[in-house]
């Protein structure tokens, strides 16, 4: 790691906090309480550069790599998780699936719009019949001539799925009477942009956290697109997604990260403030054993998260670090969180303090991008080669 990767990290991780305190915190209430996704707020974000981090400057990005873009998503998740997790699906799926994959005229269409914000992006992958099982997908893909598709299915639990101005949607092509759905070259993944007609956003989910991040369906209904709009070979698109995923639980590490940062910094001041029996809790060894064994793991997850990061940046395998890195983060983010609720005592309970937020994001991180049972898999596949 050269001293410039790590001035570019410590000059991200400033500017981030002052931004994120500047807008971010004084609305996380109000865009938790109305389920408000703040689109504006992404559009500031792709002017600091925030929203194309890991697309090249020729594209209009900001040409970095997975260190400083795990800082930027660790300290937007400090304040506000939705916030976290949005940029992070943003930058790592939808823009990264593209980048990866896409042609040079797909590239130059797409990517300078979504880097600077302009455009914000959606993922397709997850079903409504298909959560872990994603291969067992539903969603076609049928070609009608020489230069057409025709898309027929839905999409559940799509970050962004109705406010996004363009998708990536994996989709199932192999549509003969001898096509399994449950293979690996079954799947084809397309650009679809939000005009198209037959292309819809559905219900919007009303979630436990995460509640400022836009959850809803994708719906497809004889949508056609051209043949120009495909990324990659067909049948490569699920081939495709699991690679993408080595980078997104990066990004879901990070968000979880950010959120034990959060929750273990309100504890720790509170604890510091609060008088019991004369004296502040932190002195008491009960209190003061919990912050440790939160300040430790917090710190095992970071070593893990960089670590995977690292690897990226350097072009080498990252399947089993980067979900070593996604399993352990997340459930250190629902442990710390946990932690500081108990900490708080009754008031972690209000929605005066700050605590019983981070609890109740940081349960999605153990979900989102594969379950920490899917982590668990995908480690054991690779050590067991």
């Amino acid at each position: 790691m050269t001293n410039e990767i790590v001035e570019n990290q410590e000059l991200i991780a400033q500017s981030v906090r002052d931004l994120s305190e500047r807008l971010i915190r004084p609305n996380i209430r109000q865009w938790d309480e109305g389920q408000h996704f703040p689109a504006e707020l992404f559009r500031q974000l792709g002017e600091q550069g925030l929203m194309g981090m890991l697309v090249p400057l020729a594209f209009g990005g900001a040409g970095l790599g997975y260190r400083e873009y795990v800082t930027a998503i660790v300290e937007l998740s400090r304040v506000d998780g939705s916030v976290g997790l949005s940029m992070a699906a943003h930058n790592s799926l939808c823009t990264n699936h593209i980048l990866l994959f896409g042609s040079p005229e797909q590239k130059q269409t797409y990517l300078p719009r979504l880097a600077t914000g302009e455009w914000l992006g959606a993922w397709g992958l997850t079903e409504p019949n298909t959560g872990s099982d994603a291969g067992n997908m539903r969603t076609t893909a049928v070609r009608d001539g020489a230069d057409t598709w025709v898309l027929n299915g839905a999409k559940n639990f799509i970050t962004h799925g109705i406010s996004s101005q363009v998708a990536v949607v994996i989709a199932r092509t192999d549509t003969s009477d001898r096509g399994e759905p449950n293979t690996a070259h079954n799947a084809t993944a397309f650009i679809v942009e939000r005009d198209t007609p037959g292309f819809s956003g559905g219900r919007k989910e009303d979630k436990l956290g995460m509640r400022a991040s836009e959850t809803a369906e994708m719906l497809f209904q004889d949508c056609r697109i051209s043949d120009s709009q495909r990324l990659g070979a067909v049948g490569d698109g699920f081939i495709q997604s699991l690679k993408v995923l080595d980078g997104g639980r990066i990004s879901i590490a990070a968000l979880s990260l950010g959120i034990a940062y959060g929750a273990y910094d309100a504890a720790l001041a509170y604890a510091k403030e609060r008088e019991q029996f004369g004296q502040p809790i932190a002195n008491f060894q009960g209190i003061s054993f919990k912050l440790a064994d939160m300040a430790t793991e917090i710190e095992a997850a970071k070593l893990l998260t960089y670590q995977a990061a690292d690897l990226k940046d350097t072009g080498k395998s990252v399947t089993k670090e980067s979900a070593m890195a996604k399993l352990f983060a997340s459930e250190t983010a629902v442990r710390v969180a946990n932690e500081a609720v108990q900490i708080f005592g009754g008031y972690g309970y209000t929605k005066d303090f700050p605590v019983e937020k981070f609890y109740r994001d940081a349960k999605l991180c153990t979900i989102g991008e594969g379950t920490s049972e899917i982590q668990k898999l995908v480690i054991s596949r690779q050590i067991l080669k």
